[in-house]
């Protein structure tokens, strides 16, 4: 493993370590499930979406 990470680093990478949910356990799909049901049940007017364009930026757009 050092000689791996060794060429990495010649190659001008550095490691990183990321920490995300892990999604295999039912904790994790039971938080989901009730936030699937807290949407379903939201008092969805269509407004929604309209907010979320008129604040999304293109993660390309240099302004």
């Amino acid at each position: 493993m050092g000689e791996y990470r060794r060429r990495m680093r010649e190659r001008g990478l550095r490691p990183l370590q990321v920490w995300v949910p892990d999604v295999r356990t039912p904790e994790f799909a039971a938080q989901a499930h009730m936030q699937s049901l807290l949407v379903a049940q939201a008092d969805g007017d269509g407004d929604e979406q309209d907010f979320v364009e008129a604040v999304a930026v293109p993660w390309d757009d240099e302004t």
